[in-house]
């Protein structure tokens, strides 16, 4: 005979009156809102989401079989929060934070069992801390008080935790110590530690918000040039499956100019994770020349994975990337997919039979995907440094369909949108992103950066490429109803300059040694060169020399082979001079 809520005998913390999934409901529970508590006999970790009269519903971030009502329900008290410290960075969680080196380790098999927890920072390691403040000194929430080596390309900053009253220094201790032991003293009579933890759903503070406006260089042309993001900013790449999404993230966390990533898979195939965590750890990071791992936090949650586990990953990639910020650094996260994330919502929102919005989403998914991204910026933060977060998501929408929720939704916050494109990626055109879709709104932002740094003209030459692949859609409508040879001379001659934009400036080959990333002054340079052929070819077409010559110049080929040159400047400038020579030969 089943046992139901009537049946149930409360106990001192509360025991489970119903079990669906993820989503168990127990009784008797003196909870709040966000506590994590720990459900059944094998003490499976949950977070309260619902609280009504007696009856507290709870998300189990574990596989659920086997649980029955009538089993206890622990609660900490505590939110679902994250242990923050040296020793994150070279390290693979899951979706709540649990390194799976260390649960592999504690079961002996890469199998993930039920109930085995871990903190999130090994607590017995020691480091060597060197203090940099003095007996003596005041400090308050956010300060450095000290320096850790985390690796070797990463120092680790020590701050006064967000939430401490600060005070006067009344010892500053050096040496190997571990996370857990006090390195400074105040005279408040407060300790201070290397560790730190902080409730994920709570964003850390900050003293400002900025506008950003400094680009982050990804090393992909048709990014840089054409969609930039800033430093601080927020981008969406949606696209269907197969059209470069995972390897477009994957470019970005290897070459984008940012001090530490943090790469949320939340819900992805399980192969395409084992790729990354396979991978990252081999791959040599281009700044420093040392392992890539050695800036980089993966946390894996696939698509087998607890379905509740994958709504809080992206939380827990947030709060450790804020954590980075708070030291002053840039912080790039990936979140590969937010699609998934959003699904995950949907199901658990079903169990809880809320009112479903749009194709079953809940009703606040537009909040939620808000609240996650508005946590991107370029901050000053309380210690009067500067820092920044930029989010990159990728959008998974089923059939490519960019009018679904999660697309729209995300869309509506979001500064920088990536189309990929099915289409492109069939044509094998790497990055296969659209061009005519795709947007970014940093564009003027980032114009008096571009222009300093790399050229003054670096927004006239821009616009000139966007008018010439524009002009390039609009006359292809016309060439598959009628043909290339009914054109007018001068817009072949457009097709043409388009065609080498294309081929030559928005295709890049991420496999190749000297192609996979392409610098500002080289997106620019090429610009420049195609730029010289157009305008060159443009005053012979006036002065009656037909297309095709045009086209048949020898050094025309060369200007598709820009991109895997090493020696790029040379190489440009020798171009543009046989391009010039070779075109007013022939008038």
């Amino acid at each position: 005979m089943s046992q139901t809520t009537a049946d149930v005998q409360a106990g001192d913390d509360g025991v489970i009156a119903s079990v669906s999934g993820p989503v168990v409901t127990a009784t008797g529970l003196a909870a709040r809102m966000n506590d994590v508590v720990y459900v059944g006999d094998e003490g499976l970790m949950g977070e309260v989401i619902e609280i009504e009269g007696d009856l507290t519903t709870i998300q189990v971030y574990e596989e659920t079989s086997g649980v029955g009502p009538g089993e206890p329900v622990e609660n900490t008290g505590e939110p679902l929060t994250v242990d923050l410290g040296p020793g994150m960075l070279d390290t693979i969680y899951d979706g709540v934070q649990r390194p799976l080196d260390v649960l592999e380790l504690k079961m002996g098999t890469p199998f993930l069992d039920r109930g085995v927890d871990a903190p999130g920072i090994d607590l017995e390691e020691t480091w060597s801390f060197e203090p940099s403040v003095d007996e003596g000194d005041e400090v308050g929430p956010g300060d450095v008080i000290g320096t850790v080596p985390e690796t070797k390309s990463i120092e680790h900053r020590v701050l006064i935790p967000p939430d401490s009253d600060g005070g006067t220094v009344t010892a500053a201790h050096e040496g190997e110590f571990d996370v857990t032991e006090t390195v400074v003293e105040l005279d408040s009579g407060e300790e201070i530690s290397m560790h730190q933890e902080w409730p994920v759903r709570e964003a850390r503070p900050a003293i400002e918000k900025h506008s950003p406006e400094i680009p982050l260089i990804s090393g992909q042309r048709i990014l840089d040039g054409l969609f930039p993001i800033a430093k601080g900013g927020t981008a969406a790449i949606p696209g269907p499956f197969g059209s470069g999404k995972t390897v477009t993230q994957h470019s970005l966390a290897k070459w984008a100019d940012a001090d530490i990533v943090i790469y949320v898979g939340c819900g992805e195939r399980g192969n395409e994770m084992t790729e990354v965590i396979e991978d990252f750890p081999e791959l040599e990071d281009p700044v420093t020349g040392n392992a890539l791992m050695d800036r980089t936090c993966l946390i894996a949650n696939t698509s087998n994975m607890p379905v509740a586990a994958r709504e809080s990953c992206v939380y827990t990639g947030i709060t450790i990337a804020e954590y980075y910020r708070d030291m002053g650094y840039d912080v790039a996260l990936m979140a590969d997919s937010t699609s998934r994330w959003a699904e995950a919502m949907r199901e658990i929102s079903s169990r809880l039979e809320e009112m479903p919005g749009e194709e079953g989403y809940p009703a606040y998914l537009s909040a939620r995907l808000s609240e996650f991204y508005e946590r991107a910026g370029r901050f000053t933060l309380l210690n009067d440094d500067e820092g920044s977060i930029s989010v990159i998501g990728a959008v998974s929408p089923p059939g490519g369909d960019f009018s679904e929720p999660v697309t729209q939704n995300t869309l509506r916050i979001v500064k920088t949108f990536w189309a990929l494109d099915a289409e492109l990626a069939e044509r094998r055109h790497f990055p296969a992103i659209n061009w005519d879709e795709s947007y970014s709104l940093y564009r003027n932002q980032l114009d008096p950066w571009f222009g300093e740094e790399v050229a003054e003209d670096w927004p006239e030459v821009r616009q000139w490429a966007i008018d010439t692949l524009d002009e390039e859609s609009e006359l292809q409508e016309i060439v598959q109803l009628v043909g290339k040879d009914a054109l007018p001379q001068d817009q072949q001659l457009t097709l043409e300059v388009a065609r080498y934009l294309r081929e030559g400036f928005l295709q890049q080959n991420a496999f190749h040694d000297v192609d996979q990333y392409c610098e500002p002054a080289k997106t620019y340079g090429i610009w420049r060169a195609i730029k010289t052929f157009a305008d060159e070819a443009f005053a012979a077409l006036d002065a009656g020399v037909p297309v095709d010559e045009l086209q048949d110049i020898p050094a025309a080929p060369r200007l598709n082979r820009i991109g895997p040159q090493e020696d790029y400047e040379s190489y440009i400038e020798e171009l543009e001079e046989d391009v010039t020579q070779q075109l007013q030969e022939l008038y």
